[in-house]
């Protein structure tokens, strides 16, 4: 099957399966712990704190809406879920690039065949400070596009109704770009030129991610998901990609 044939829910699901190659399950396992700590317990004061957001959240509607109490109830507890699923994964990914880029690395040398790169400690240090380098751009795209979903959010009916949609595929995009830079980025392709790239695929990349957004909602699948979301962005990234950049991974 080409490239071409397939979408972004293919790649997801080749994610799950990819995680547990030999040889590959090794470097899976500081990503996934980090998700685990870091989720976990995200997930746990999360949820402790609903019940005091919620009703504070709800004080804000006007008199005029109570009516729609109904409606604007469970969007509220979604926006909230969403926001923060987001930020928590956006943190778990800070911590864990390093590792997820030296997953990328090692799986993409499976994949194609090639010998697999020295995945020594030194190699991932000398490279560390390209690496946050990258995970800050990758905020500067995100801060200023999420600030003007947040004011939307507070605009009274329309806005609180429009914003978890728009939050929903924003977050979904952000997703796709986080977990692609992996394979992107080891090669040296610019952030810039890695989302031209997939703006090409755009609706395919926002069906993985936002197979991947549901997935931080869901406790227990939460806590797999960035080994898995990184796996499958890697094989989106030797089927449509890879081809069109010159080179090997440099400097590893």
């Amino acid at each position: 099957m080409s490239s071409s044939e397939v979408n972004g829910v293919h790649y997801f699901v080749q994610g799950w399966k990819l995680i547990s190659l030999p040889g590959i399950r090794r470097f899976v396992i500081i990503p996934l712990l980090v998700n685990i700590l870091l989720m976990g317990g995200a997930f746990w004061w999360l949820f402790s704190q609903l019940g005091q957001w919620i009703p504070s959240i709800m004080s804000h509607v006007p008199g005029w809406l109570r009516w729609l109490d109904y409606v604007i109830w469970p969007i509220a507890v979604v926006s909230i879920l969403l926001v923060f699923s987001f930020l928590f994964s956006t943190l778990a990914n800070l911590i864990a690039a390093p590792f997820s880029g030296l997953l990328a690395e090692q799986l993409e040398a499976r994949l194609t065949g090639k010998t697999q790169p020295d995945a020594g400690i030194w190699g991932m240090m000398k490279d560390f400070p390209r690496i946050m380098k990258r995970e800050c751009q990758k905020l500067g795209y995100y801060l200023p596009r999420a600030l003007l979903l947040l004011v939307l959010h507070f605009i009274p009916g329309i806005g609180q109704t429009l914003a978890p949609v728009l939050w929903f595929f924003f977050s979904a995009w952000m997703l796709a770009i986080q977990y692609c830079d992996y394979p992107f980025d080891n090669h040296k392709v610019s952030f810039a030129d890695m989302r031209r790239s997939l703006g090409r695929h755009k609706i395919d990349h926002l069906q993985f991610g936002s197979l991947v957004s549901l997935c931080t909602l869901v406790p227990l699948l939460n806590l797999l998901i960035l080994p898995v979301a990184v796996c499958g962005a890697t094989a989106m990234w030797v089927d449509r990609y890879r081809h069109n950049h010159v080179g090997g991974i440099a400097g590893r």
